[in-house]
């Protein structure tokens, strides 16, 4: 009998991208007001207060969960938190939030490649088309339908970091398969905790170099919007999502990116949606929806 369509999960994950298109196209337009470390401490300690105290009876509850299994918690903190954000934020102050959204839709063919290497799990061949599938539909969004636009992009620093965090990204998502039976909300705060920690230092060498915040209205919105949206929501919503239908599946959907920057460019910026948005959505949605409807 086939599986059910896991309709939630899948619910889950296009509010998680569409949080996520956000995080990229804010950190991008708040380069100038939020040094890209400080930006990150900012974004986690907003974050680990608003969890905190959600967070407080199950952590008393878990303590003894948390203690055997303190090292996987200490990695995906490290991995998920910590060292993506430093990365992404870093990579924002010097390319484009289009660049940073198309590179990150390479997550899904590398978790694919992470779940071969590191669990010896093979990708299905219809999993492997969906990926391809879903990688032209984004190429088709960014580079507008235009031979000569793909031919005029390259990578600059920044995109290389960007290329890290999006490695990075890909790891965690593949291990949280070994996340540890301890309650969403203690994970949550712990994750969130080992951030903070990890990106103190890390911002206080900016602070050391005379960089920091310069306050305005829209650094507050900015610092405010990627606390709660991206972090708070985001993390719980993608997180429980890859329990319910796995890393593969759940890594597919970050193709959405991009097509969601493009919506919220419209929407927020006034710039206009072509006929290659319609297809390239189109694509994305088969990749996603292929595997699916062989189960």
């Amino acid at each position: 009998m086939p599986a059910p369509f896991p309709a939630r999960a899948y619910a889950m994950l296009g509010v998680v991208m569409l949080l996520w298109a956000g995080n990229s196209i804010v950190g991008r337009a708040i380069r100038d007001d939020v040094a890209p470390l400080t930006l990150a401490l900012l974004r986690w300690s907003g974050a680990l207060a608003i969890v905190l105290p959600f967070a407080w009876a199950s952590l008393r509850k878990d303590r003894a969960a948390i203690a055997v299994h303190w090292r996987m918690l200490l990695l995906l903190g490290l991995l998920g938190v910590a060292a993506f954000n430093a990365l992404l934020y870093s990579g924002l102050a010097t390319t484009t939030a289009s660049n940073a959204l198309l590179l990150q839709a390479g997550v899904p063919a590398l978790v694919l490649i992470v779940d071969r290497l590191g669990f010896g799990i093979r990708a299905k061949p219809i999993e492997m088309l969906a990926v391809a599938i879903g990688s032209a539909g984004v190429a088709l969004i960014v580079f507008r339908a235009d031979l000569k636009a793909l031919l005029a992009f390259h990578l600059n620093p920044g995109d290389a970091m960007i290329l890290a965090s999006v490695a990075v990204w890909a790891l965690y998502t593949s291990l949280l398969r070994r996340r540890p039976p301890i309650a969403p909300a203690s994970f949550l705060a712990i994750t969130f905790a080992i951030g903070v920690a990890a990106m103190l230092p890390a911002a206080a060498t900016e602070w050391a170099a005379g960089r920091g915040i310069e306050w305005s209205s829209r650094a507050w919105m900015g610092v405010g919007y990627v606390a709660v949206f991206p972090s708070t929501i985001a993390y719980a919503l993608y997180n429980r999502a890859v329990t319910m239908v796995g890393p593969a599946s759940a890594g597919r959907t970050i193709a959405l990116l991009p097509l969601f920057g493009a919506l919220l460019a419209a929407l927020l910026l006034g710039e206009t949606l072509h006929p290659h948005h319609a297809i390239g959505m189109a694509l994305i949605l088969a990749g996603i929806a292929l595997p699916l409807a062989r189960r």
